[in-house]
């Protein structure tokens, strides 16, 4: 039996909506336009699908942690790292993120932080289908998307819902809140943790937990962002020349770090000092 349509949620629907606090200026939810609304189109599919070496080396860092937990033996042989780089392909890799790739897994090496942890799914980082939570918030129902990178469970018992980061990511509490939304689905009457751990600085966030009033502010944040988002989606099938004034742009500097900034007509390629 075919599952009914439900408008769609996650954290990176909330991130494209709704900038975080102090991060204003490098907000542009036309941004948000062209990846959810306009990604089927075949130049915006072209970009889509192109990796950036940032995303790409933190596909591949998640997968290099995949494969030490597949090959734990790999952690006590001298050559493990070159196993798992061999693995990974990295020769077919541009240069640049083989570096930073192989220095990640070698850090991973020295410090294993999995290593003995009672693992309930560790992502490979190559998915490309997630099974949705459907939440049903008042009268409105919407399915939740949250891809998580590993889910383990802490020696006193706590669901531990980690997330790793790569480079000069910052650490966001609202993934976290999504991560431990849909996780009070998947594990209900479970103490829920949250953390994020970055591969390439070593750097770990604090622990974070939610209580079932800051979930339900969540899940309804969620729910209105959905719904906000659908009805955008709508205007602009019935309208496609009111692109912009739907999802309004904001040229400047971070037009030069956008995807979409080769075919958005309000792009600036260089801003002034």
């Amino acid at each position: 039996m075919k599952k009914r349509w439900l408008p769609s949620a996650s954290y990176n629907l909330w991130s494209l909506s709704n900038p975080r606090v102090g991060q204003e200026f490098w907000f542009c939810d036309m941004k948000r336009g062209f990846k959810k609304v306009r990604q089927k189109e075949a130049q915006v599919k072209a970009l889509l699908d192109q990796d950036n070496n940032h995303q790409r080396i933190g596909k591949l860092a998640q997968a290099g942690v995949y494969e030490f937990y597949q090959h734990p033996q790999f952690l006590f042989q001298s050559q493990g790292v070159v196993k798992v780089v061999e693995l990974l392909k990295l020769n077919q890799e541009p240069e640049a993120v083989q570096e930073r790739v192989i220095l990640i897994i070698e850090k991973y090496f020295n410090n294993p932080i999995l290593q003995g942890k009672q693992i309930i799914q560790l992502s490979k980082g190559d998915e490309e289908l997630f099974s949705p939570i459907a939440i049903q918030e008042g009268t409105y129902s919407f399915n939740l998307y949250a891809p998580t990178d590993c889910v383990f469970k802490d020696n006193d018992g706590k669901i531990h819902i980690l997330d790793f980061k790569t480079g000069n990511s910052e650490f966001d509490k609202r993934q976290a809140y999504v991560y431990l939304l849909a996780a009070s689905y998947l594990y209900p009457q479970q103490t829920l943790i949250a953390s994020f751990y970055n591969l390439e600085t070593s750097q770990a966030s604090d622990i974070i937990t939610a209580t079932e009033e800051e979930l339900r502010f969540v899940q309804i944040e969620l729910s209105d962002i959905a719904k906000k988002h659908e009805i955008e989606k709508n205007r602009y099938r019935e309208n496609p020349s009111d692109f912009a004034k739907i999802f309004p742009p904001n040229p400047g500097k971070s037009c030069n770090y956008c995807t979409f900034n080769s075919i958005c007509k309000f792009s600036v390629s260089e801003v002034s000092k």
